[in-house]
């Protein structure tokens, strides 16, 4: 990592923990900072915090008291979660003090090159797969995997060389805290409306989004989604060498679909139907993460290979394995009709059983309705049952099975398939009535798949 003398005997809060805030505060210590690290949850129930005071930092835990902006910070680095609202930082930002996410320390430190994603939908399969062509392909260095995708960015770029990429996932909240962040390849998967509770209205989101590119030149390169005018419209407001991604549409791009050839410069790579993870919105993750590669100099016939193979993330259309000739997904990141949309768009609704379910967030289900047309069978749990149900109704689905549980409904998509069926959990609801979280329900799903392969 570079040497950085800035914050030598400065102080400086690092507002909130988790993985980010610890990395934050461990690296700033070890520049020779003062570091005073507050975070809500009580000190006893605390090991992050309990960690760092055995390191001599100074920590303040049990909540968010204001008066700490009364000492002589320079800089806060805040957990990109914690609002702005907060009264730490409203208190801060009253006193012109600087407040950044852990990302721009990354940057500060980095020797390696930064390839950023961000997006709506698609960072993580973006960055995975940029990562896996890049391992595959580069001559030399390696792909380091960091930020929003659960690898502090600051902890990666302390391990990164000069010859290797940092293929760092950034979400809204991350790029609203940065300064001098400038990587030199940056994609937007594509732009939807998202977190506005976060940033109040959809201006502030894409703004806060489009802070990507703020300190690019003309020496970097922007990634674009060419199938969204308003991406289309944005990339006149850039620095950076533009290049477009596309699958329909006539913006001129480097990479796109063509006559089902996923195509770069005029030459055909493969045939999109073989691309490892299924639906149009992989076409478009695979085209970008195509073209990060080919600037970075990896061949055509190694981005073929390693897109062939690749098995996708866990929980968003991962392929979970095939039993009886029945072809099993998890898709359990689906928590609203947009992503349940994307996923059943690389499947065959009449070979196709969908799981959905949960809890929804106050809205019905009719925009489902083209989507779900011609399923072979839907299988309801959940909060949401009753909703999702009117939905199949009103698309004509012949067989609507009615459960309580999700491992019931996977009992359920057994008895109803057949070999060369896919069975889909694609739920369309958020997973809080029967489950933490969607990585847990992703889990219990692909449990139950196991268990009746086993079974049988």
């Amino acid at each position: 990592m570079k040497t950085v003398t800035t914050y030598e005997n400065k102080k400086i809060l690092v507002l909130g923990l988790a993985r980010s805030g610890v990395s934050a505060a461990r690296l700033l210590h070890q520049l020779g900072a003062l570091v005073t690290v507050n975070d809500a949850k009580d000190f006893d129930e605390n090991p992050d915090a309990r960690e760092l005071l055995s390191m001599g930092i100074r920590v303040v835990t049990g909540g968010h008291p204001a008066d700490l902006m009364d000492e002589e910070f320079v800089l806060v680095v805040k957990n990109p979660g914690i609002p702005y609202s907060n009264p730490i930082l409203e208190k801060a930002m009253a006193k012109g003090i600087a407040i950044i996410t852990e990302v721009e320390l990354a940057y500060q430190i980095a020797e390696a090159k930064i390839v950023a994603i961000t997006g709506t939908n698609g960072k993580t399969t973006t960055t995975t797969m940029i990562g896996e062509l890049l391992n595959q392909g580069l001559d030399q260095g390696q792909a380091y995997l960091a930020g929003n995708i659960g690898l502090p960015a600051s902890s990666v770029a302390q391990q990164a060389g000069a010859d290797d990429v940092m293929v760092t996932e950034l979400s809204s909240f991350q790029l609203m805290g940065i300064i001098e962040f400038h990587p030199h390849i940056a994609v937007m998967t594509n732009l939807y409306e998202a977190h506005l509770d976060y940033h109040g209205s959809r201006e502030e989101y894409v703004k806060a989004k489009w802070n990507i590119q703020k300190n690019m030149t003309k020496d970097d390169y922007l990634i674009l989604n060419g199938n969204q005018p308003e991406l289309v419209e944005l990339s006149k407001a850039t620095q950076a060498t533009v290049i477009f991604f596309k699958t329909t549409g006539d913006v001129m791009a480097n990479a796109y679909l063509d006559k089902g050839q996923l195509c770069y410069n005029g030459e055909s790579l493969m045939a999109a139907n073989e691309v490892g993870v299924p639906g149009e919105h992989n076409i478009e993750n695979a085209l970008a993460a195509t073209i990060v590669a080919k600037l970075l100099g990896v061949s055509n016939a190694s981005i073929g290979d390693t897109l062939r193979h690749f098995g996708g993330v866990e929980h968003r259309t991962e392929y979970v394995g095939e039993f009886a000739g029945r072809k099993f997904y998890n898709d359990s990141k689906a928590t609203n009709i947009l992503a349940t949309e994307k996923a059943l768009s690389g499947f065959e609704n009449p070979q196709t059983i969908l799981l959905a379910g949960g809890l929804d967030r106050g809205n019905e289900f009719d925009d489902l309705v083209p989507s779900i047309k011609d399923l072979k069978a839907i299988i309801l749990y959940g909060e949401s049952q009753a909703k999702l149900k009117k939905a199949a109704e009103a698309a004509g689905i012949a067989q609507i099975k009615l459960v309580e549980t999700l491992q019931e409904a996977v009992l359920e998509s057994w008895t109803l398939s057949q070999s060369g069926d896919n069975i889909l959990l694609s739920p369309a609801c958020a997973s809080w009535d029967q489950f933490k979280n969607f990585e847990s329900r992703g889990t219990t799903f692909k449990e139950a798949v196991k268990q009746i392969n086993d079974k049988k």
